[in-house]
């Protein structure tokens, strides 16, 4: 395979060689990648770089911004806001392979000098009191059991006037068909109910500014996406059964099992 060299030593995870292999197989030549040849295989959320570029809009970030992507992934997120807005991002996943793809995939697009990638759990963020001015958070509760351990680090982490963004799935009524594209199976996934999400962000110390259901437009988003002709550059690439958990979740999302919420919640 070809190999860019940035630098650093990467190890050459189950995520970085399908990406890798999805990237060559669709005539991508990876010294001369950009930010937007990623966009159909990093944005591992609900609606992709839509979802991302209207939370981002809504959030209002400059090129001084301080951000934080909490459970970052393979850092989709981090790279679009540091390359659309000009700001340097802190990228947080508790996965290591994740993280090593995130920074191969940083060096590739040139984005290594405004994103940090850093190891870690979003229940015990490895950054000082009042570290950021804004914290992204996308698709990320579901997998975490400590809703109030979750916010209050996010609260701790900001300054006085901080803004939290999210992105997030809900429960709704009744229950999904598994698997999902952050659970194999029920044990696995930690969905609250709107009214137990909202309580865990106040308590955290956080007033909120916007709460909009946005299942509607992100279950037409994801019936279109899956009847798109196959693209070689997608989430199959380094998610396993990815269109069975998508199919899954597109179904709940038509039929209310679950339902998408976009919040934007200020530090009080």
């Amino acid at each position: 395979m070809n190999e860019i060299s940035t630098g650093m030593p990467y190890s050459a995870g189950v995520s970085r060689q399908g990406i890798e292999r999805a990237l060559l197989a669709a005539g991508k030549d990876l010294g001369t990648l950009g930010p937007s040849d990623l966009a159909l295989v990093e944005d591992f959320h609900t609606m992709g770089r839509l979802a991302t570029y209207e939370l981002a809009e809504l959030a209002g970030l400059t090129p001084h911004s301080s951000v934080l992507d909490a459970g970052s992934g393979i850092g989709g997120t981090a790279r679009f806001l540091a390359d659309r807005y000009g700001c340097h991002v802190t990228a947080v996943d508790l996965t290591s392979d994740y993280c090593d793809t995130s920074e191969w995939l940083n060096g590739l697009v040139g984005l290594s000098d405004r994103i940090t990638v850093r190891q870690g759990d979003v229940t015990a963020l490895p950054f000082p009191d009042g570290s950021f001015d804004v914290t992204f958070s996308q698709h990320v509760q579901m997998n975490v059991p400590d809703k109030d351990l979750l916010y209050r680090e996010a609260r701790r982490t900001l300054n006085s006037a901080g803004l939290l963004a999210i992105w997030d799935i809900v429960a709704g009524s009744g229950d999904p068909a598994f698997p999902l594209p952050w659970a194999e199976h029920r044990a696995q996934s930690h969905v609250v109910s709107s009214e137990t999400l909202r309580l865990s962000i106040d308590s955290a110390g956080f007033v909120i500014e916007r709460w909009d259901d946005l299942t509607d437009p992100a279950a037409t988003t994801m019936r279109a996406i899956l009847a798109s002709p196959p693209n070689p550059v997608g989430l199959h690439a380094f998610v396993p059964d990815f269109a069975d958990k998508a199919q899954n979740l597109t179904n709940a999302l038509a039929d209310g099992t679950l339902r998408v919420v976009r919040i934007l919640a200020r530090a009080a």
